[in-house]
């Protein structure tokens, strides 16, 4: 048997081997959502285990999505210590695939180009593990571990600012790897590289799929929650002046991004102040920080379309249309208005929209999106390759085979972590002089009387990914003095 038919046989094995593994991560995401929805968060957390192996390690990188499901599971639950052991074999996964080795990297590579890109492990987004470590530093002051909260916190805030640099080499190393492959004579690279460059291509991309220039993100990759968390972290527990200096540069960069936000520019404000000595903390008033995480994240949806390929036929480029899947971000459901909070004297002060999960991951979308389109034409074009060889080699039934196989593995991978939120809401009021604090939900109705410790900063943390679920409520100290109170709200939800 020729070269060539070993290589038909082989992609025919790859398909029967692994062609499912796409549906089963569906599966286990719809699974998942349908509990995570009613705020049934230990049903959501059986539909993200795996066994865990006897005598082994945990493969983080095959199991990322799960742990990262895992972690915010548990600290939706109380179970701080379990939360952070999960992100800390999340964390390890996510180092493991950035230091993967170059056979394993290759192989992975083969996969997504023979199957889709469902086949490669889960590749965690820079704003996603931005989100693990803080969601860590939360879990960590939750159980009133001040020193790890702060480590966290300050990975969360470095992990941001390496993100420029991080995709500036991705994409140079993308243009080069392409280039060189087409320079060395690979015909196959060289198609791929001529049909990305072709104008009918890219017109075909931008009337069905939109244009990545004009998508609406930030200006710089950062995730306005984390960095704003970061400020009032510093803020809560700043040493000298290289900690204000922190609180300053994050709260004043949140608040420069939504500049029609007063509560923002208070809070850099405020910062500003305490670091200048304008406003001293013995004559500050106990403060209280409430941050909201309102509704469900933004989920993959797949995007099919025809585009024209160049493919080469002795020395003839002959353009034919193939069908190519893409992923697009589409937005979940919100839980409509804000919540609301009572002061002494009775007013009601609400919280004020910060940052939407969307606008995150399509600012990094839009830096991903070309090695997304490169595997996909890769792949396309591998595939036609393969059924005009298999037609030679094996005749009508060879073809059809073939074209099966096409049809079943051009597929989006649309793997995502589901437990992010719509968007991101805070305010801040003077902590009552009596300690209670009354939440109001999106009506003004009662969700519940908070107590809130006698303390100079105190954070109430509440997330909610839906009205049939309840709201979690986790009352913290910002200095992580003591361990957090926790409470689902209405109380019958309990």
């Amino acid at each position: 048997m020729t070269a060539l038919r070993y290589m038909i046989v082989a992609a025919f094995s790859t398909v029967l081997v692994s062609g499912c593994s796409s549906f089963q991560h569906r599966d286990q995401l719809a699974l998942f959502n349908a509990a995570y929805v009613t705020g049934d968060y230990d049903a959501a957390l059986k539909a993200v285990s795996f066994p865990a192996p006897e005598n082994k390690a945990v493969d983080t990188q095959e199991h990322l999505l799960e742990l990262l499901h895992q972690g915010e599971m548990y600290r939706l639950t109380d179970r701080n210590s379990e939360s952070t052991k999960a992100y800390d074999l999340a964390e390890e996964g996510m180092k493991g695939q950035d230091s993967m080795g170059l056979l394993a990297s290759t192989a992975e590579g083969l996969m997504a180009v023979m199957v889709n890109d469902s086949e490669r492990d889960y590749k965690a987004l820079l704003s996603e593990a931005v989100l693990v470590n803080t969601y860590k530093g939360l879990a960590f002051l939750a159980s009133g571990n001040n020193d790890y909260a702060r480590v966290e916190f300050n990975r969360a805030n470095d992990r941001t600012r390496r993100a420029v640099e991080y995709f500036r080499k991705e994409i140079a190393a993308q243009q080069a790897a392409l280039k060189h492959e087409a320079e060395g004579g690979s015909q196959k690279a060289s198609m791929v590289r001529n049909s990305l460059q072709s104008g009918s291509f890219q017109s075909a991309v931008d009337n069905r799929y939109g244009a990545p220039s004009k998508w609406s993100v930030f200006p710089e990759f950062i995730v306005p929650f984390s960095t704003y968390l970061h400020g009032l972290y510093f803020l809560a527990n700043a040493e000298g002046g290289s900690d204000y200096e922190r609180a300053v540069t994050s709260l004043a960069r949140v608040a420069e991004m939504s500049p029609g936000n007063r509560m923002l520019q208070a809070d850099a404000d405020l910062a500003e102040s305490l670091a200048s000595g304008a406003q001293s903390l013995q004559t500050l008033p106990p403060q209280v920080w409430i941050v909201y995480e309102n509704g469900l994240g933004p989920v993959l949806r797949e995007s099919r379309l025809d585009v024209p390929l160049f493919l080469t036929y002795g020395n003839q480029q002959v353009p034919s249309y193939f069908s190519i899947a893409l992923p697009v971000y589409t937005d979940r459901s919100e839980i409509p208005g804000s919540i609301g909070a009572a002061d002494s004297s009775g007013e009601v002060i609400r919280t004020e929209r910060i940052s939407d999960m969307g606008k995150v991951v399509r600012t990094e979308m839009k830096e991903r999106f070309s090695g997304i389109l490169t595997r996909a034409v890769t792949s396309a074009i591998s595939k036609a390759v393969l059924q005009r060889e298999a037609a030679e080699q094996f005749g009508p039934v060879g073809q059809l085979f073939a074209a099966v196989l096409t049809i079943a593995t051009t597929q989006a991978d649309l793997r995502s972590w589901q437990a992010l939120p719509n968007h991101w809401q805070a305010a801040r009021i003077d902590r009552p002089e009596n300690g209670t604090l009354p939440l109001l939900d999106h009506r003004g109705e009662t969700l519940g009387a908070l107590e809130i410790p006698q303390q100079p900063f105190t954070l109430v943390y509440v997330k909610r990914p839906t009205l049939q679920a309840p709201a979690t409520v986790i009352i913290m100290d910002l200095q992580g003095g003591a361990e957090a109170a926790f409470a689902r709200l209405p109380k019958w939800y309990e």
